[in-house]
């Protein structure tokens, strides 16, 4: 039997990091947030969940991180060790779409409360706390305080403290939804400079179709009522993507499709 393109990569790829079988998600007041996802997630992609408000993408998000638990259908964690309850133990970190960041510690201090929660000697996390700020451009503000710092520095803090203990997946809840669109660029270069230099999977969660086109490899598009995947669409571009890629043609084509795509998903 011929197999399909898709279903090529697929074997490629191998064992998936995440499995998604069959989940749905319905909240104690009724309301069906998300019915019926099947999706893979693969050692070192970057994956983009695009889709309007309410559709599910933030729950879904939540759950692959542990965060709520599925009505229906599991995620597994095929790779992942399992401890003594039998489940398996995620290496993963979460950005949220606010920084939630303690507002009486330091910059240092924020990134280092992965590790300290963790038990890592105090020498070693300010030392590991103090390269990832310096890898996400804050050199110099360990000692500043949330207070001291833009909306824009406070993310990159917070994506620091994600990366601090190099998980194998980050996953992201809109991190840039509420910055300038020259501070989301710049943040959008430098992430997938991170991404490039570690190559954790990425699970991008984003309404901005403009965004997920310019990070990704796959966008899995959502639609509401209730949250469900209506198509998984390659972005077949090459990195590094830079002002250049935002201004081709090849660009344009794909935001095209993307948007075409979730238009479809939003109509049903």
């Amino acid at each position: 039997m011929t197999q399909t393109v898709a279903a090529v990569a697929k074997e490629a790829r191998g064992r998936p990091l995440v499995a998604i079988r069959g989940v749905s998600k319905q909240f104690s007041n009724g309301t069906l947030a998300v019915r019926g996802v099947d999706l893979d997630l693969a050692d070192g992609e970057f994956v983009s969940l695009l889709g309007p408000s309410g559709c599910g993408k933030s729950t879904l998000l939540r759950m692959i991180a542990g965060l709520g638990e599925p009505s229906v259908g599991a995620i597994d964690w095929p790779t992942s060790p399992y401890g003594s309850n039998g489940r398996a133990e995620p290496d993963l970190g979460f950005v949220f779409q606010d920084p939630t960041l303690m507002p009486w510690a330091n910059a240092l201090k924020n990134v280092m409360l992965p590790m300290t929660l963790a038990g890592v000697g105090k020498a070693d996390a300010e030392a590991r706390a103090a390269d990832m700020l310096a890898l996400v451009g804050l050199r110099g503000f360990e000692k500043s305080y949330p207070r001291e710092l833009s909306g824009g520095m406070k993310m990159r803090v917070s994506i620091a403290r994600g990366l601090v203990t190099k998980p194998k997946i980050l996953l992201m809840d809109e991190p840039f939804a509420a910055l300038d669109e020259i501070t989301r660029h710049k943040l959008n270069d430098d992430l997938l400079a991170l991404w490039d230099r570690n190559r954790f999977t990425a699970v991008f969660v984003t309404h901005s179709v403009f965004e997920s086109v310019y990070l990704s490899q796959r966008i899995v598009v959502m639609a509401a009522r209730p949250g469900r995947i209506m198509a998984d669409l390659p972005v077949d571009a090459p990195y590094p993507r830079d002002d250049l890629f935002r201004t081709s043609a090849e660009y344009a084509h794909l935001c095209r499709v993307a948007s075409e795509t979730l238009k479809k998903a939003i109509a049903g």
